[in-house]
């Protein structure tokens, strides 16, 4: 990458609002203050999110398989207080945040920002109620799945294999799907299934996102969108976030795919439906693979190796001929645009 392309992206990036729209901190926070470390956030992550100009990062709920079904509430909650914890640890470091002007007065004291989203409803098991406990609680956006079944929907697999016969909305997740907007929770449809994202697509009344998938017309696996899908959420004035992992850029699970294979979605996108609906949603998982259980037959090289490599991604499109605005979108401007109108 050429020097003067760097140049100009850092520069870019310190005058942007930079926003990942999926990261697995929660977890990687719970799971190692579980085995006794203290300060995770500023011990494995600070120096990487500072250094790309991050300003604020969504952190999923996730549970892993293995703690299902009995500790998927246990565990979120777990979750939620870890990074609460850190957050009162190294309170001139993150601030867990509900709104973008709290994002915003977390910034002006030199923080980065943390909302909260789950990634698959397991944790509310088949009782409503407990959706607006954890809206109480500070989480803010819901995936309504992972790539399993849960009691709202069922997930799309990493890629093919045997199955019985598949689902979209169970009545429990058109009940979510409606409590949710009300409560002012912002729908995210990534791992849902394509029966799952048309059900989200008929129901939903306000925006929804896809906060960490790819194109399927570039490489046809089902965690990334269709065209037709990726329509449906520009059409409904969503977001779809770019996922890094490998897999799901290429196709290949290698660890020499970069940041110019990326930006081939992000072209896809923009070509399709402009650049008001695409931004990051990285799942950066290299830096978590040394110590969490991965998913079965999932790669997890990052085309973005850590969040502290994004300069190297806006050069990129800086060298496509991206003008400054429409990377300043990219980077955070459209996330930012429909938090502020579902969230607040």
């Amino acid at each position: 990458m050429e020097e003067k392309h760097l140049a100009h992206a850092r520069e870019l990036i310190a005058r942007s609002f930079v926003m990942d729209a999926h990261f697995d901190l929660a977890m990687d926070m719970d799971d190692r203050r579980e085995q006794g470390a203290r300060h995770v956030y500023t011990d494995r992550h600070d120096e990487k999110i500072r250094a790309g100009g991050w300003k604020c990062l969504v952190s999923s709920l996730f549970i892993h398989s293995w703690q299902l079904p009995e500790m998927a509430l246990r565990k979120a909650l777990d979750q939620i207080s870890a990074v609460m914890a850190e957050a009162e640890e190294q309170g001139n470091k993150i601030a867990v945040c509900t709104t973008m002007k709290e994002v915003d007065a977390a910034n002006a004291s030199g923080r980065v920002g943390i909302l909260l989203s789950f990634e698959g409803l397991e944790p509310l098991g088949n009782d409503l109620s407990l959706l607006r406990i954890f809206h109480a609680l500070g989480v803010r956006a819901v995936g309504i799945a992972w790539s399993r079944r849960n009691y709202a929907a069922d997930g799309c697999f990493f890629s093919p294999r045997r199955e019985g016969r598949r689902g979209g909305l169970t009545d429990f997740g058109v009940a979510v799907v409606e409590e949710a907007e009300r409560l002012g929770m912002l729908l995210d449809i990534s791992h849902l299934n394509d029966e799952g994202v048309a059900d989200v697509a008929a129901i939903a009344l306000k925006p929804f996102i896809a906060s960490h998938s790819n194109c399927r017309a570039l490489v046809p696996v089902m965690r990334n969108l269709t065209d037709e899908q990726i329509k449906l959420v520009a059409d409904r004035g969503g977001v779809i976030g770019m996922n890094g992992t490998s897999a799901f850029v290429s196709g290949d699970a290698r660890d020499d795919i970069g940041c110019a294979e990326l930006c081939c979605h992000i072209d896809h996108i923009v070509r399709l439906v402009g650049d008001d609906h695409v931004g990051l949603g990285l799942d950066c998982c290299d830096r978590l693979a040394d110590f969490h259980k991965s998913p079965p037959n999932l790669p997890s090289y990052d085309t973005v190796r850590d969040h502290g490599m994004l300069p190297d991604l806006v050069a990129e499109l800086i060298a496509r001929g991206y003008a400054d605005e429409s990377i300043q979108k990219i980077l955070g401007g459209n996330f930012r645009r429909v938090y502020e109108e579902v969230v607040g």
